[in-house]
């Protein structure tokens, strides 16, 4: 998220009208709405490659894959985010024209100022939602990758970290799997310092 409007609340009427409306996307949440900010070469090469990535194992399946522009519902009437890349294999999807509602994977690529609010906030919103299968938290910063993952237990989620270009990550439940050296093609770490090391 970025700096919240003027305006202190918001219907969620007046928050589509916004923002189908506008140039600049804004999220909203329970009537607050806040404008996105840009992202770097590195964040839209790794969303890129991922979306790439994702069409070729979806497309044929009849699935949808989408980045960044496109809202989710993660919890109806109250919560509008703009996750960097979504795949929803759900026909309910096909009616809405700007809305995902039921997704099954859900992406987000670090930036400094929403590492904590994707890694926390986003975390606990998108498990609750039931079509999500996986969730993967992408650094733009490092070869770092995480990966939260639904099991038979509606409580229990299963953590999964890649830190190899070598590694590939396996998405049981969907039957693909997608190598780290993918997410990262083209990506360049070292004129970028992290912002998540000390020293």
């Amino acid at each position: 998220m970025s700096a919240q409007l003027e305006k202190k609340h918001y219907t969620l009427e007046e928050y589509f009208e916004l923002d189908n409306q506008s140039e600049v996307r804004y999220e909203f949440y329970e009537g607050e709405v806040f404008a996105m900010a840009g992202t770097s070469k590195n964040h839209n090469i790794i969303t890129d490659n991922i979306q790439s990535a994702l069409k070729r194992v979806f497309r044929p399946k009849g699935c949808d894959v989408f980045s960044e522009s496109v809202k989710l519902e993660a919890i109806k009437n109250a919560y509008y985010p703009y996750p960097d890349v979504m795949v929803s294999c759900d026909e309910r999807d096909k009616e809405d024209e700007y809305v995902v509602a039921y997704p099954s994977v859900l992406v987000e690529v670090l930036s400094k100022s929403t590492a904590e609010y994707d890694k926390d906030f986003k975390l606990k919103k998108y498990k609750k939602i039931p079509s999500v299968q996986y969730y993967l938290i992408v650094s733009q910063y490092e070869c770092s990758v995480e990966l939260y993952s639904r099991t038979d237990n509606p409580e229990l989620w299963l953590y999964q970290t890649y830190e190899k270009l070598t590694d590939t990550i396996s998405f049981d439940r969907l039957g693909f799997t997608l190598a780290v050296s993918t997410i990262y093609e083209s990506v360049r770490f070292s004129a970028i310092v992290s912002p998540f090391r000390v020293g």
